[in-house]
């Protein structure tokens, strides 16, 4: 039976398709898309033989898994995750969120022992070796201040910077109006939505007035130096900022410089 030209592409579409969803994927990629770990971590588990697919060990890094096999990780990888943590800081103005730049300390360098909050109710005992492999799951400008995640675990920062991240981060910004008067309603509504930064159009904002000259930021994305620069946007000037929640992390009572274990009962 001769086939028309229809029914020829309909054909190999559906041939192209099946090719798609079957083609294999890297087994620490597939790991991370599950919510297992981080390709970091994945990478590790799988160098220790840790990791099985389809019930057999894969320890080999580089491997390749179809989209329907089933991933399933040791007791010592599940042991492994659980000592990692993850750590709530008041960043001070002055300091950089990852490696240090232009003369600039990281955040993590004010973790310590003496530094830890008298009031963290976090049972875990603080250790030098929790600093290995901590790092930010997300920035925060060296002139901005307030809550920044230091993270060893890749779960939590794929979840706070990961490209489908949904999690709301809430800020605090003490602004000034460059021009004559008050900013006109219309701006309000364009910070909210309405705005584009490189050419890109932002996700819809919660942005309102707390008092004269701060404004509350409610965002679900984070563009570089993003507030600041919607705010020029507007003719307003940012004197200050301070991030005071991501998720349903907030800052609270947390003072300048000092730090606090995530509680284990805790998530954003």
């Amino acid at each position: 039976m001769l086939l028309s030209s229809s029914d020829i592409f309909t054909r190999l579409t559906y041939l192209s398709f099946t090719l798609i969803m079957t083609e294999p994927l890297r087994l620490s990629k597939r790991m991370s898309e599950l919510g297992l770990c981080s390709r970091r971590e994945a990478d590790e588990w799988i160098a220790r033989g840790w990791v099985r697919v389809d019930g057999n060990i894969v320890s080999e890094l580089g491997s390749k898994v179809l989209p329907h096999q089933h991933i399933t990780v040791e007791r010592q990888a599940v042991a492994d995750q659980a000592k990692r943590v993850t750590i709530l800081i008041n960043k001070p103005m002055g300091y950089v969120s990852g490696q240090a730049e232009d003369g600039y300390q990281p955040a993590f360098v004010l973790v310590n022992a003496e530094s830890r909050w008298s009031e963290d109710k976090s049972p875990t005992q603080f250790q030098t070796s929790q600093l290995k492999s901590l790092v930010p799951a997300g920035r925060l400008d060296i002139d901005s201040v307030g809550l920044l995640v230091l993270t060893q675990d890749g779960r939590i920062a794929k979840q706070l910077i990961g490209e489908n991240t949904s999690i709301e981060k809430e800020y605090l910004v003490r602004v000034k109006y460059t021009k004559p008067g008050k900013l006109p309603e219309a701006d309000l509504k364009r910070l909210n939505h309405g705005l584009s930064l490189d050419g890109k159009k932002l996700l819809p904002a919660k942005v309102r007035w707390q008092n004269d000259d701060q404004l509350s930021f409610t965002l679900r994305e984070g563009k570089k130096r993003q507030i600041r620069r919607m705010c020029e946007a507007v003719g307003l000037k940012v004197l200050g900022l301070k991030r005071v929640r991501i998720g349903s992390i907030a800052l609270g009572d947390l003072p300048t410089g000092q730090w606090r274990f995530l509680a284990e009962n805790e998530r954003f």
